[in-house]
Protein backbone atom coordinates (compact mmCIF):
# COMPACT_ATOMS: atom_id res chain seq x y z
CA UNK A 1 0.00 0.00 0.00
CA UNK A 2 3.05 2.57 0.22
CA UNK A 3 3.88 2.40 -3.08
CA UNK A 4 0.34 3.78 -4.44
CA UNK A 5 -0.19 6.34 -1.32
CA UNK A 6 3.21 7.45 -2.29
CA UNK A 7 1.82 8.45 -6.41
CA UNK A 8 -1.82 9.14 -4.88
CA UNK A 9 0.58 12.08 -2.59
CA UNK A 10 2.81 12.93 -5.48
CA UNK A 11 0.03 13.79 -7.40
CA UNK A 12 -1.26 15.42 -5.18
CA UNK A 13 1.43 17.91 -4.48
CA UNK A 14 1.79 18.16 -8.28
CA UNK A 15 -1.18 18.93 -9.54
CA UNK A 16 -1.24 22.03 -6.37
CA UNK A 17 1.88 23.18 -8.15
CA UNK A 18 0.38 23.34 -10.89
CA UNK A 19 -3.25 25.36 -9.95
CA UNK A 20 -1.01 27.41 -7.64
CA UNK A 21 2.15 28.85 -10.01
CA UNK A 22 1.84 31.78 -12.84
CA UNK A 23 3.00 30.13 -16.01
CA UNK A 24 4.48 33.76 -17.33
CA UNK A 25 4.99 32.19 -21.23
CA UNK A 26 1.38 31.76 -21.75
CA UNK A 27 -0.49 34.93 -23.21
CA UNK A 28 -4.54 34.83 -22.22
CA UNK A 29 -4.97 36.37 -25.79
CA UNK A 30 -2.38 35.87 -28.17
CA UNK A 31 -4.16 37.10 -31.36
CA UNK A 32 -4.25 40.77 -29.48
CA UNK A 33 -0.53 40.32 -28.20
CA UNK A 34 0.27 39.38 -32.16
CA UNK A 35 -1.83 42.38 -33.40
CA UNK A 36 0.66 44.43 -31.55
CA UNK A 37 3.77 43.57 -33.19
CA UNK A 38 3.17 46.50 -35.85
CA UNK A 39 2.96 49.41 -32.86
CA UNK A 40 6.42 47.75 -32.15
CA UNK A 41 7.79 47.94 -34.89
CA UNK A 42 6.94 51.21 -35.75
CA UNK A 43 8.14 52.55 -32.41
CA UNK A 44 11.48 51.00 -33.50
CA UNK A 45 11.88 52.43 -36.81
CA UNK A 46 10.47 55.21 -35.32
CA UNK A 47 13.76 55.61 -32.89
CA UNK A 48 15.98 54.65 -35.94
CA UNK A 49 14.24 57.37 -37.95
CA UNK A 50 15.70 59.79 -34.94
CA UNK A 51 19.19 58.19 -35.14
CA UNK A 52 18.51 57.18 -31.11
CA UNK A 53 21.22 55.44 -29.28
CA UNK A 54 21.55 55.02 -25.21
CA UNK A 55 23.69 54.20 -22.70
CA UNK A 56 22.41 52.96 -19.15
CA UNK A 57 23.96 52.01 -15.87
CA UNK A 58 23.82 51.63 -12.25
CA UNK A 59 25.67 54.40 -10.41
CA UNK A 60 25.99 54.47 -6.29
CA UNK A 61 26.22 51.34 -5.16
CA UNK A 62 23.76 49.99 -7.77
CA UNK A 63 20.61 52.43 -6.25
CA UNK A 64 20.99 55.04 -9.26
CA UNK A 65 19.92 53.85 -12.72
CA UNK A 66 21.61 56.68 -15.42
CA UNK A 67 20.47 56.45 -18.94
CA UNK A 68 22.81 58.51 -21.54
CA UNK A 69 20.29 59.27 -24.59
CA UNK A 70 21.96 60.41 -27.85
CA UNK A 71 20.66 61.09 -31.28
CA UNK A 72 22.39 61.87 -34.39
CA UNK A 73 20.08 63.94 -35.67
CA UNK A 74 20.89 67.34 -34.42
CA UNK A 75 17.56 68.74 -34.02
CA UNK A 76 15.71 65.95 -32.17
CA UNK A 77 14.17 67.50 -29.40
CA UNK A 78 14.97 64.91 -25.84
CA UNK A 79 11.36 64.24 -23.53
CA UNK A 80 11.66 65.49 -19.73
CA UNK A 81 11.78 61.41 -18.71
CA UNK A 82 11.79 58.04 -20.10
CA UNK A 83 10.40 55.24 -18.58
CA UNK A 84 12.63 51.81 -18.35
CA UNK A 85 11.12 49.01 -18.44
CA UNK A 86 12.93 45.39 -17.09
CA UNK A 87 11.55 42.54 -18.11
CA UNK A 88 12.03 38.98 -16.95
CA UNK A 89 11.85 36.08 -19.76
CA UNK A 90 9.65 34.06 -17.80
CA UNK A 91 8.67 35.56 -14.58
CA UNK A 92 6.08 38.50 -15.16
CA UNK A 93 5.37 39.23 -11.54
CA UNK A 94 9.38 40.29 -11.00
CA UNK A 95 9.21 42.82 -14.18
CA UNK A 96 9.78 46.42 -13.07
CA UNK A 97 9.18 49.80 -14.05
CA UNK A 98 11.13 52.69 -13.84
CA UNK A 99 10.66 56.49 -14.65
CA UNK A 100 13.83 58.56 -15.42
CA UNK A 101 13.69 62.60 -15.15
CA UNK A 102 15.79 64.43 -17.34
CA UNK A 103 18.96 65.96 -14.66
CA UNK A 104 20.95 69.36 -15.33
CA UNK A 105 23.10 67.44 -17.39
CA UNK A 106 21.45 66.10 -19.80
CA UNK A 107 21.24 62.66 -18.34
CA UNK A 108 17.87 60.56 -17.37
CA UNK A 109 18.50 60.05 -13.86
CA UNK A 110 16.02 57.42 -11.59
CA UNK A 111 16.57 56.15 -7.41
CA UNK A 112 15.94 51.99 -7.98
CA UNK A 113 17.76 48.81 -6.96
CA UNK A 114 19.00 46.59 -9.51
CA UNK A 115 16.72 43.21 -10.15
CA UNK A 116 17.60 40.02 -9.26
CA UNK A 117 20.39 38.28 -11.33
CA UNK A 118 19.09 36.99 -14.58
CA UNK A 119 19.23 38.39 -18.13
CA UNK A 120 16.40 41.01 -18.65
CA UNK A 121 15.08 42.56 -21.18
CA UNK A 122 15.27 46.01 -21.40
CA UNK A 123 12.94 48.71 -23.02
CA UNK A 124 14.13 52.25 -22.80
CA UNK A 125 11.15 54.69 -24.11
CA UNK A 126 9.27 57.76 -24.08
CA UNK A 127 6.07 58.17 -21.79
CA UNK A 128 4.10 59.19 -25.23
CA UNK A 129 4.74 55.63 -27.06
CA UNK A 130 6.70 57.29 -29.86
CA UNK A 131 9.90 55.20 -29.75
CA UNK A 132 11.46 52.70 -28.27
CA UNK A 133 14.86 51.28 -28.13
CA UNK A 134 15.34 47.66 -26.60
CA UNK A 135 18.24 45.21 -25.94
CA UNK A 136 19.13 42.37 -22.89
CA UNK A 137 20.93 42.76 -20.17
CA UNK A 138 22.60 40.69 -16.70
CA UNK A 139 21.27 44.09 -14.83
CA UNK A 140 23.24 44.65 -11.70
CA UNK A 141 25.32 47.48 -10.00
CA UNK A 142 28.22 45.84 -11.27
CA UNK A 143 27.57 44.87 -14.67
CA UNK A 144 29.04 46.87 -17.95
CA UNK A 145 26.66 49.40 -18.74
CA UNK A 146 23.88 48.77 -21.88
CA UNK A 147 24.09 49.58 -24.88
CA UNK A 148 21.39 50.17 -27.03
CA UNK A 149 21.38 51.49 -30.77
CA UNK A 150 18.41 51.95 -32.66
CA UNK A 151 17.80 49.71 -35.85
CA UNK A 152 20.08 46.87 -33.48
CA UNK A 153 16.83 45.49 -31.58
CA UNK A 154 18.90 43.03 -29.08
CA UNK A 155 15.37 42.15 -27.56
CA UNK A 156 14.73 38.81 -30.20
CA UNK A 157 16.24 36.25 -31.00
CA UNK A 158 20.08 36.34 -33.14
CA UNK A 159 19.08 35.57 -36.72
CA UNK A 160 21.89 33.44 -37.47
CA UNK A 161 21.82 32.10 -41.47
CA UNK A 162 22.42 28.30 -42.10
CA UNK A 163 23.95 26.27 -44.52
CA UNK A 164 21.73 24.36 -46.35
CA UNK A 165 22.93 21.02 -47.86
CA UNK A 166 23.25 21.58 -52.22
CA UNK A 167 19.97 21.30 -53.84
CA UNK A 168 17.51 22.61 -50.74
CA UNK A 169 16.01 25.73 -51.78
CA UNK A 170 16.01 28.55 -48.80
CA UNK A 171 12.57 29.13 -47.55
CA UNK A 172 10.41 32.10 -48.55
CA UNK A 173 9.68 34.87 -45.72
Amino acid sequence: MLGPAVVVVAGLITAWLAIDTDDGLVVGDYYKEGKTINQVLRREQAAADLGLTARVRFEAAGHLLRAHLASSKGATVMPPAIDVLFSHPTRAGADQTVRLQRSPDGDYVGATTPPDAANWFVLLQDPAGAWRLAGRWAAQADSAPLELVAGTSGAGPARVPIDLPPGVPRPSR
